[in-house]
């Protein structure tokens, strides 16, 4: 088996496909050299831990013991007092530490990496599977296109992303009202004394600030200023990978008809991608990465049985990721106009913000107003923090009942 792109999707795959079958030979290959990241933080949920608990407890352990807990989320608007959505908490670390993480186990597992070797050719992949995890730009499915069908969606905006030195304590919407229209970030904070800083705004506005023309520093110190109440003095960055550069880009919205062609199968990113305003980019990548190690496990790597097993991934993951896209299309379209929302109460903006994807109850309204004094909103932050305790506590259960 050959996974062709060397971040957590294909990582994990590996990683899961060598532990429940030690005599696979399983490689990855990633073009760029070793240590080489894209990005900033990443953040899951109990969903995922749990998910990663019953698969590989050792990784999962990893994984949580270098994460941040962050307990609720905050949206702050120009100015205004914050306002809190309760009973919201995730984990989050930075990309690079994930990786390294996911990389010490798979060489651990005996998972052959290749790094610094770009796959050019397919007769160069000789392997009964192969896994296309090269992200969204991939090029495998680019080269088979004719057979994947992919449909690519733009979103209207324009976003960077960036980190930040400021070590936020929670998860943070803020919203700015510059000279040229409203500039919003989404901040949460990472390992290693930083945090994740994704600023966007509409294109009027990027073009208003003259973003599209500042050189990158420059633009940087422009939005600092923007952005001075959240980050109180402190320095937006660039990734080391796109130091002088920063794109500021549109999201891309990838779906395909299949994920499958012949033993060539698509996960995370090349297959699909939602908007980061749900932040679950991480997630689905890796559940796609469990679905399809669970499907291909013992099955026999050539003829139908394969097929069989690639079909049945296929089928059942594009049926869990199509309502989950339509979703994630909802909230880019409320943060597509947001200069029509943001003169309203805030509390009210606040909850047009958490039901951004329409599937929340109505009576959350009310739970969301008692939220905001401050005596009701520690005692829901309280019950939110013995519920995530007695989760770790059966997750940990579970995970000493499987141990060998």
């Amino acid at each position: 088996m050959t996974c062709v792109g060397g971040g957590p999707t294909g990582l994990y795959f590996a990683l899961l496909s060598k532990l429940r079958s030690p005599r696979a030979e399983v490689t990855v290959i990633e073009r760029n050299p070793a240590g080489t990241t894209h990005g900033w933080g990443v953040t899951w949920g109990d969903e995922l831990l749990d998910d990663l608990f019953d698969c590989d407890p050792v990784s999962a352990r990893r994984l949580l013991d270098g994460s941040l807990l962050w307990g609720q989320q905050m949206v702050r608007i120009s100015g205004r007092p914050p306002v809190y959505l309760g009973g919201k908490y995730g984990y989050s670390m930075s990309r690079s530490r994930m990786q390294d993480i996911l990389t010490t186990r798979a060489a651990e597992l005996g998972v052959q990496l290749v790094y610094g070797r770009s796959v050019d050719d397919d007769a160069a992949l000789d392997a009964d599977l192969v896994v296309a995890t090269d992200g969204v730009g991939s090029r495998l499915r680019a080269r088979h296109a004719d057979q994947f069908s992919p449909t690519i969606t733009t979103g209207r905006n324009r976003y960077i992303w960036l980190g930040t030195s400021k070590v936020l304590e929670t998860f943070t919407f803020a919203f700015e009202r510059s000279e040229a229209g409203w500039v919003w970030a989404y901040g949460y904070p990472s390992t290693g004394g930083t945090s994740t800083f994704v600023i966007e705004c509409a294109p009027a506005t990027w073009t208003g600030l003259g973003l599209d023309r500042l050189a990158p520093d420059a633009g940087l110190r422009l939005l600092e200023s923007i952005f001075e109440g959240v980050l109180s003095g402190h320095r937006l960055l660039e990734p080391q990978s796109a130091a002088g550069r920063s794109p500021w880009v549109h999201f891309r919205e990838i779906r395909n008809a299949t994920w499958r062609a012949g033993n060539l199968v698509l996960a995370g990113d090349s297959a699909h991608t939602t908007h980061f305003g749900i932040g679950s980019g991480t997630v689905l990548a890796m559940q796609d990465a469990i679905a399809l190690a669970e499907a291909v496990h013992g099955v026999e790597r050539d003829g139908a049985a394969l097929a069989l097993a690639l079909e049945s991934y296929d089928r059942r993951r594009r049926a869990i990721m199509g309502p989950i896209q339509d979703m994630a299309m909802r909230s880019m379209s409320w943060f597509e106009d947001v200069d029509k929302r943001m003169d309203g109460d805030p509390v009210r903006v606040a909850y047009s913000l958490f039901d951004r994807r329409g599937d929340q109850a109505p009576w959350r309204y009310q739970l969301h107003l008692a939220t905001q004094i401050e005596p009701l909103r520690q005692v829901r932050m309280g019950l939110t923090s013995a519920r995530r305790g007695v989760r770790g506590i059966q997750r940990s259960r579970r995970a000493r009942a499987d141990a060998p």
